[in-house]
């Protein structure tokens, strides 16, 4: 039995949302990874949330109409990560995140999703690191326990700029946040020329995972430029037994020149190929 596949929308943003799920599901793949990110994304938080469980009820009827299934619902309130990161020093941000995140919970379960995706917070200027760790821990247990109740998996993804900009950071956060899994993104690390030996013991915290082409100095590139060695990462994949689905994350914005690749051709070569990983890791 192989992995799932799942697309992100935001891959395909000049699409309707309806023909974006309808043509990740014509490329092959068994889910949609969904980005509610404000001012970014085709769903939009400060849209969707307004009724949450309408809204997830809404997504859900799209997914069914396209065949495909819900993976994962990825949060992110603005477009600048720090201003309401979930460890912010204001305790009214704060506060309104954890109100941004009880209605995640609702708009997931609503639309039938059992994993959810938040960033996990940045170092504030003017204090020093373990105190703004320290208050990213604190709510990130505050979302595990919730998101467990809820019968969901939690996740943040690791990414540069964030308290956990480094893999063994990463690996800190997720040993002192009990219960806490990644959404494990090699391409932030791989840009900025961090080598995958380094990253890949992040697969044994893994509950979701974005793959695409990058190399360093790109966080996203052409196939024939990628440096990660995917064929490794199914391997290790498949040694700690990782159960979540596989994303194809390319995204096409001008923010890191991301707006460079063919992503229809980009994701399912990238598919074809750990496919490919799979088949040749089983012989």
């Amino acid at each position: 039995m192989g992995y799932r596949y799942a697309c992100a929308d935001f891959t395909f943003p000049l699409l309707p949302h309806q023909n974006a799920l309808e043509l990740i599901h014509l490329m092959g793949f068994d889910g949609v990874d969904i980005g509610l990110f404000e001012d970014r994304s085709h769903l939009q938080p400060s849209d969707v949330f307004k009724n949450p469980q309408r809204g997830g009820e809404a997504l859900a009827e799209s997914v069914s109409r396209a065949q495909i299934a819900v993976a994962d619902v990825f949060l992110q309130s603005d477009l600048d990560f720090s201003v309401k990161a979930v460890n912010h020093p204001d305790a009214h941000i704060r506060s309104g995140e954890r109100g941004q995140f009880e209605k995640l919970v609702e708009y997931a379960l609503a639309a039938g999703s059992r994993h959810i995706t938040c960033l996990p917070g940045v170092h504030f200027e003017g204090e020093a690191y373990e105190r703004s760790y320290e208050r990213a821990v604190e709510e990130l247990l505050w979302r595990v326990s919730r998101a467990k109740d809820a019968g969901l998996v939690f996740s943040v993804e690791a990414h540069l700029g964030s308290i956990a900009e480094t893999p063994e950071q990463a690996a800190q956060l997720v040993r002192d946040t009990d219960g806490l899994t990644l959404t494990l993104d090699y391409t932030h690390f791989t840009k900025v020329g961090i080598p995958d030996e380094r990253v890949r013991p992040l697969i044994a915290y893994a509950s979701h995972f974005h793959a695409r082409s990058a190399a360093k100095g790109k966080l996203q590139t052409v196939l024939e430029e990628n440096t990660i060695d995917y064929d490794a990462v199914i391997r290790e994949m498949q040694r700690t037994q990782y159960k979540g689905f596989i994303g194809v994350e390319y995204t096409w914005t001008q923010w890191e020149n991301c707006n460079r690749t063919d992503n229809v051709s980009e994701s399912v070569s990238l598919m074809k190929l750990l496919k490919q990983a799979e088949q040749k890791s089983e012989k």
